[in-house]
């Protein structure tokens, strides 16, 4: 059974930075795909960032343009979890963050295309 939990989520002014983690646990970590996604009030949940299994993808990372140059996603195999580094936030960044899990290849960018879910951890950017 695979779980995911987030932390790490805040509240921060525009301009700082937060890392979100997402610690695993289940089968082996480095074949599953890693992602977070975001869901701000009204809003439909929306893909932020992903990085692939190690084992099959080489852990090849994926951006949303929204968040390209300033979120970096990264995973330790030896720690079992995944992490979101956010710099230079800004108030539209504001939402639930959530992690996301898939077994295999690929990186999907699409919520259908993950099968686990953390509880989602709140980030708030105030301007």
């Amino acid at each position: 059974q695979v779980q995911l939990v987030e932390s790490g989520g805040g509240l921060v002014q525009a301009g700082g930075s937060l890392k979100l983690s997402c610690a695993y646990s289940g089968r082996t970590f480095s074949t599953y795909v890693m992602a977070w996604f975001r869901q701000a009030p009204g809003k439909e949940r929306e893909f932020v960032a992903s990085v692939a299994s190690s084992t099959f993808s080489g852990g090849r990372t994926n951006y949303a343009d929204s968040v390209k140059g300033r979120f970096t996603i990264s995973r330790d195999d030896a720690k079992n979890t995944s992490y979101l580094q956010m710099n230079s936030l800004k108030p539209e960044d504001t939402a639930v963050y959530y992690c996301a899990s898939v077994w295999g290849y690929g990186s999907p960018t699409w919520r259908g295309g993950y099968d686990h879910w953390g509880q989602g951890t709140q980030v708030t950017v105030s301007s």
